[in-house]
């Protein structure tokens, strides 16, 4: 599968460097509204294609998978326009700045039937399926709480303060938590509560948000930009609990049972960056003619976004593409 990256920022550098890497998949292209960024990025990368234009990358034939790695604030118009030239599209969280751009952008792709997902790297890793089968084995008996978090400070990026590119915790962090509790348990969501607080510019910069859970399930989300935090989750349940050394890119999971006796130790696989399973992912999918993959069914990044979208309409986050 041959790979075309929009954007030549930090995170794109990342899936490049991935991608030397990652076996049957290659990147071929770049794309960025400059061409001596484009330029630097590709010689950098070792990547043999470099457009100026975002155009110029959609229109090359041998791109099958087209990453969208703009800040979420500009992921809607290239995205509409790969799906339109019938590119593929692999497109970095938070997946659109609202809910009305995520269901065109699904609506497109379906209408179109070509493939379409969210990059949410925690949704395609290796621990995701471990956790999940020490759940279902019945490790810890019935799960009755679930706990995230994940705080960075990093205030001093433009793109975390500024609402024109929908900056906040929730989009960028809080995104993540959000994600870890769906992945435990997809009940429906029977109340929500949360505290925010908003920084002078008006983006939510600190939150705590409580989910009460279908089946008396209490879960807890804490997430900030402003201040660094732990960063861990678990999950708690009737004959124990499993806990995770990193929410956001777990390398380590334990599993206690009754009096907090420590039963087990997971190790994570080793991976290349954690990218790489995503890409995977989308190359499978698509050999099978799916437009969405099975690890990020559509109706998941929708509902996250229209949940997203409530809560920053009850904080007063908003958003000029509102």
């Amino acid at each position: 599968m041959n790979v075309g990256i929009i954007g030549a920022g930090h995170i794109a550098g990342k899936i490049a460097r991935t991608l030397e890497w990652t076996e049957g998949i290659d990147c071929i292209a770049v794309g960025s509204r400059s061409q001596e960024k484009a330029d630097s990025f590709a010689k950098e990368f070792r990547i043999p294609r470099a457009y100026g234009s975002y155009d110029a990358l959609l229109e090359d034939p041998d791109v099958d998978l087209v990453y969208i790695a703009t800040p979420h604030s500009h992921h809607f118009e290239p995205t509409m326009e790969a799906l339109e030239k019938g590119k593929a599209c692999l497109v970095e969280k938070a997946f659109m700045a609202n809910a009305r751009e995520t269901k065109a952008v699904l609506d497109k792709a379906k209408e179109k039937g070509i493939f379409v997902a969210e990059a949410i790297w925690t949704r395609y890793q290796p621990a995701r399926n471990i956790i999940n089968r020490l759940i279902s084995y019945g490790r810890i008996g019935q799960i009755r709480q679930i706990c995230a978090t994940l705080s960075h400070g990093v205030m001093h990026l433009p793109r975390i303060t500024r609402p024109e590119l929908c900056g906040g915790t929730l989009l960028d962090i809080g995104l993540y938590p959000l994600n870890f509790v769906r992945m435990v348990c997809d009940n429906p969501i029977e109340k929500i509560e949360s505290q925010c607080v908003l920084s002078d510019e008006g983006v939510d910069i600190s939150e705590t948000i409580s989910l009460t859970l279908e089946g008396g399930i209490l879960a807890t989300i804490r997430s900030s930009v402003c201040c660094e935090g732990f960063n861990t989750a678990s999950i708690e349940g009737t004959e124990g609990c499993i806990t995770i050394d990193n929410t956001n890119n777990p390398k380590l999971i334990r599993v206690y049972g009754k009096g907090g006796r420590l039963i087990e130790e997971i190790a994570v696989p080793e991976s290349i960056s954690g990218y790489e399973y995503e890409f995977q992912a989308c190359k499978e999918a698509m050999e099978k003619g799916l437009i969405e993959p099975p690890q990020m069914p559509h109706s998941e990044t929708l509902f996250l976004m229209e949940l997203m979208d409530s809560l920053r309409k009850e904080w007063g986050v908003h958003y000029p593409m509102d």
